[in-house]
């Protein structure tokens, strides 16, 4: 559905040591270049930019310890799809079908049209928390935590990789094996448009995938991979890492880096990958407890019984 405009978003820094010595201006005008210096200069002129909870000039000097705030002015937020359908609940945590599109938390031009604030809105007796992420472009399984007993044991267990994630996406055809491994390590890199983002790189950290291939027809394979580890955007990064990425994605091509002429961010959709199947340990009874998020259409090999 379409959004109304919202209340607007602050967003915050803490003045480092590399950051001090420069003019606000020059701050904001190089660390968050989806805006150029003349917009920035107009934020601040309008008093939306604070040093300390006090307006800030262009030419404000910054100081090693200091609070930044900008202060957004109210938008009409995109219109994404913002039905959460119920998966699972017991009195510790909930399972949600998060559809593609809708981001999980706040971000970018997405503040009430995210999971977090849908479910404040849609359950507002409820205190629920997502424990995880899911891309904005990807589907499936989302585990909600609704006491601390969940927030601190799956917590742990995302952290110490005991989860076991399985996800299917389509890739293009080719010479993939029918079983593959990617052991590509995955860090943060360079990127103009939001100063960096994670690709493939030798100084990252470990990430570890397996996949092996459902079904090849002429103009897409159909993939399932389990990830051991959980770095920002694996899945994208290790399949175009070994030739093969999703298809349709608008920001990583092969090598698991970025296109170099595109102007396109993470959360750009266009891809299809889905959070197929979720198991993990039972916060409370400790038993090994699987939750499944039904395959969107496109997902389903031709032949396939939905499920």
């Amino acid at each position: 559905m379409a959004g109304k405009i919202n209340g607007g978003w602050s967003y915050g820094d803490r003045v480092t040591a590399k950051m001090a010595g420069q003019t606000v201006l020059n701050f904001y005008t190089t660390h968050y270049q989806h805006s150029d210096q003349a917009a920035w200069q107009q934020r601040l002129e309008a008093g939306q930019i604070l040093v300390n909870d006090q307006p800030a000039t262009p030419e404000t000097i910054l100081e090693k310890g200091q609070k930044l705030t900008y202060r957004r002015s109210p938008w009409i937020e995109p219109e994404v799809p913002l039905e959460l359908p119920i998966l699972y609940q017991d009195q510790d945590l909930w399972a949600v079908y998060k559809p593609a599109g809708l981001p999980v938390l706040p971000g970018g031009e997405f503040v009430h049209h995210t999971v977090l604030q849908q479910l404040k809105s849609q359950f507002p007796q409820e205190s629920l928390f997502p424990l995880h992420r899911l891309g904005r472009g990807t589907s499936g399984v989302l585990l909600l935590g609704r006491s601390p007993l969940a927030r601190q044991s799956l917590s742990q267990q995302f952290r110490e990789h005991q989860c076991r994630k399985i996800y299917r996406t389509v890739v293009s055809p080719g010479n993939l094996p029918d079983q593959f491994e990617c052991h590509q390590a995955i860090g943060k890199i360079p990127y103009a448009q939001l100063g960096y983002l994670y690709a493939a790189t030798p100084t990252g950290k470990p990430a570890f995938s397996q996949g092996r291939v459902l079904a090849r027809f002429p103009d897409q394979i159909f993939v399932e991979v389990e990830i051991r580890t959980g770095r920002p955007h694996q899945i994208r990064i290790h399949l175009a890492a070994l030739g093969f990425p999703l298809s349709n994605d608008p920001l990583y091509t092969v090598g698991g880096v970025p296109y170099a002429d595109h102007n396109t961010i993470p959360s750009d959709c266009g891809y299809l990958l889905h959070a197929h199947h979720l198991g993990f340990s039972h916060p409370r009874t400790k038993t090994w407890l699987e939750i499944n998020a039904p395959l969107p259409n496109e997902l389903q090999i031709p032949g396939e019984e939905s499920r």
